[in-house]
C-alpha cells in the first residue's frame, strides 16, 4: 500500500516531532508499505522519508520544480516527480497513494487535511485519514471540530471521516484495519437534522 503524508517542513521543531515521524517512515517501511511524500529533506517530512529509507521502504517523492534548489529535495526517492504547481503535487500525492497520514504541520498542513477531509465529506475519496496527535498538537483544532459539529455547521458524522491518534503505530494500525464507505454525497445529512 502507498500511504501519502502530510506534515511540517519546519527545521526548529520540538525533538519529539521529528522523532515520531521518523518512527512513522520506519513502521511504514517494516510493514511493506510505500512512503508518498512531498519530497523535502527538511522537517516532519524529510524525517518521515529517512525513518523509511533506513528501513528499505519505498519513497515516492513529489515536488514542485520551483523546489528544485540545492538542499531542498529529499536525496534517496526510489521515485521523483516534478510537478508545475503546489495543486498538481496535491493531487498527484492524493492519486498515488492509498490512505493518509496527517503529521503536525502549518498552514500547508491544515490545508491539505482539510481538503481531504472535505473530498471524503463529498463522497470523492474515501480513504482513511489518520491525524496524528503528537504532543496533543492537534487537541485545539480537534475541539474546533467539535464545535463546528455542535453548532451544525458541519455533520456530526463527519467527525468520524478522520481517526485521532497518538502514536505512529495506531495511525497504521487504523490504516491497516480501514473498511472504505462509499455512498452518496447525501449520506452525512440525516446527522445534522
Amino acid at each position: 500500500m502507498n500511504i501519502c503524508i502530510f506534515g511540517a517542513s519546519g527545521r526548529e521543531l520540538d525533538e519529539v516531532y521529528y522523532e515520531e515521524a521518523e518512527c512513522l517512515g520506519a513502521l511504514i517501511a517494516q510493514r511493506g508499505d510505500a512512503l508518498v511524500f512531498g519530497g523535502g529533506r527538511e522537517g516532519l517530512m524529510g524525517a518521515a522519508a529517512r525513518g523509511a529509507h533506513e528501513n528499505g521502504g519505498r519513497i515516492i517523492g513529489i515536488v514542485p520544480r520551483f523546489f528544485d534548489e540545492p538542499g531542498i529535495i529529499y536525496e534517496h526517492c526510489d521515485e521523483l516527480i516534478f510537478t508545475e504547481t503546489m495543486r498538481e503535487r496535491k493531487q498527484l500525492m492524493e492519486e498515488r497513494s492509498s490512505a493518509c497520514v496527517v503529521l503536525p504541520g502549518g498552514i500547508g498542513t491544515f490545508e491539505e487535511f482539510f481538503e481531504m477531509l472535505t473530498l471524503k465529506q463529498l463522497g470523492r475519496s474515501d480513504r482513511a485519514i489518520a491525524l496524528l496527535n503528537t504532543n496533543g498538537y492537534y487537541a485545539p483544532m480537534l475541539h474546533m471540530l467539535e464545535e463546528t459539529a455542535r453548532g451544525r455547521f458541519m455533520s456530526r458524522a463527519c467527525l468520524e471521516l478522520y481517526e485521532p491518534v497518538d502514536t505512529p503505530e495506531q495511525a497504521l494500525d487504523y490504516i491497516a484495519r480501514y473498511v472504505p464507505q462509499k455512498g452518496s454525497i447525501r449520506r452525512l445529512e440525516d446527522y445534522n437534522k
